[in-house]
């Protein structure tokens, strides 16, 4: 069979670790060993049309084959099969096709990620329009759906979440009756923390109908709508100074192509003596380009970008980058948790949407996961600043604020 002599071809040139075995639709297994030892993992493809595609582009069929129920593991878990394929990619595995179709991603890379303002809604409105039981089932109580901060690793999600929100407010150097810009709020749960344990104003902004209604109710019930308010609105559409500028969790969706206008929006928003936090996915083996199943199905227009290309724009803005943190396997363990909450309520998800939605999802979280552990993925925080002595001389005041103290008074 010819589909079957092409893709055990592949695999061949592929597989460097452990062992991997398939069996075909019309019955027959073949079994793969790569040079290194490693654990070994099976799979039972049904359809094949699931072999034409994934001898044709491997990266975006084998996540639609297992959605499908096309593809199969046998014997464990779509985790555990990410991880092997995942560590053989880190180990160098490769094969002409992988190879041909990285090539056109790079070539089409600024295409892929150009968002303008009716693009840039969209593709936000195609995950975080999302029914907001399926993100209360998966997150933490507030809803962070970011990178969590563990001390230990030991935290509970809502422990490192809010962890999370200490660290930004430290590095934000933040006083009582400040005006914080929060870009890409979410459901606005660290617009709220800000107010409310902080006393600054916050505007939040969005380009998500279902984040902005959630968001503002969440303000009405929490007796903070007079100091926190939320927009429907673009960063490129922003008027106006603030205190304090943050944006967590939303640079990826930004591409490329936009680099610039967002950290001269950046500048042009931020008040001479102001303080900016950005907080992103990035990676640290340098540029590259999105999975193309990750980009179709989960984060249209998505990219997380290296800071070697971040950096060309911040210095071309006017700002300057006072801080940069890289977090590593943080996000891998935040990820792990919302993997395993969606395992423990899958059926609940399942009735929200079915079960190749499920399927879909799980596959997503534990390919970023192990994004994290095995391919480079990091996030980075950086803050900036217009003025040279904006924030202290040394970090330390940043593990001082983030010490437990009393409430900070509300201004009058």
């Amino acid at each position: 069979m010819i589909l079957r002599s092409i893709l055990d071809g592949l695999i061949r040139r592929f597989l460097v670790i452990g062992s991997l075995s398939v069996r075909y639709p019309d019955g027959h297994t073949s079994f793969h060993q790569g040079p290194q030892p490693g654990p070994g993992i099976a799979f039972h493809v049904s359809d094949w049309r699931a072999v034409r595609r994934m001898a044709v582009n491997p990266a975006l069929a084998f996540g639609e084959g297992y959605m499908d129920g096309a593809i199969t593991p046998v014997g464990c878990g779509i985790y555990d099969a990410l991880d092997l394929l995942l560590a053989n990619i880190a180990a160098g595995g490769r094969q002409p096709v992988m190879a041909a179709h990285a090539l056109l991603g790079a070539a089409v890379k600024r295409w892929a990620q150009f968002n303008p303002m009716r693009r840039a809604a969209r593709n936000a409105a195609h995950h975080y329009d999302l029914n907001g039981r399926l993100y209360a089932l998966l997150l933490d109580n507030d809803r962070q759906y970011s990178c969590a901060y563990f001390h230990t690793g030991a935290e509970s999600l809502e422990e490192a979440q809010a962890a999370k929100k200490r660290h930004i407010a430290a590095k934000l150097c933040l006083q009582p009756g400040l005006h914080v810009l929060d870009i890409g709020c979410g459901w606005g749960g660290l617009a709220l923390y800000l107010a409310r344990e902080h006393g600054v104003r916050v505007t939040g902004i969005t380009l998500s109908q279902e984040q902005l209604a959630a968001a503002r109710a969440r303000a009405q019930e929490a007796g903070l709508a007079d100091r926190v308010r939320f927009e429907l609105l673009d960063y490129r559409a922003l008027r106006g100074r603030y205190d304090r500028i943050v944006s967590v969790g939303m640079f990826e969706h930004v591409g490329v192509s936009h680099y610039r206008h967002f950290f001269q929006a950046l500048c042009r928003s931020l008040a001479p003596d102001g303080v900016a936090l950005v907080h992103s996915i990035g990676r640290s083996h340098g540029p590259a380009v999105t999975n193309p199943w990750l980009a179709k199905y989960i984060f249209p227009g998505g990219y997380s970008p290296a800071l070697s290309e971040v950096m060309p724009a911040v210095e071309k803005s006017g700002l300057l980058a006072t801080d940069i943190e890289v977090l590593r396997l943080h996000y891998a363990d935040t990820l792990r948790h919302w993997r395993r909450r969606l395992s423990a309520r899958h059926h609940a998800i399942a009735a929200l949407y079915d079960e190749r939605f499920c399927r879909m999802f799980e596959f997503y979280l534990s390919g970023a996961e192990l994004a994290f552990r095995h391919k480079g993925h990091i996030v980075w925080q950086m803050q900036l600043a217009r003025r040279v002595d904006a924030v202290p001389l040394t970090r330390d005041y940043i593990t001082e604020a983030e010490r437990p103290v009393a409430r900070v008074p509300q201004p009058v």
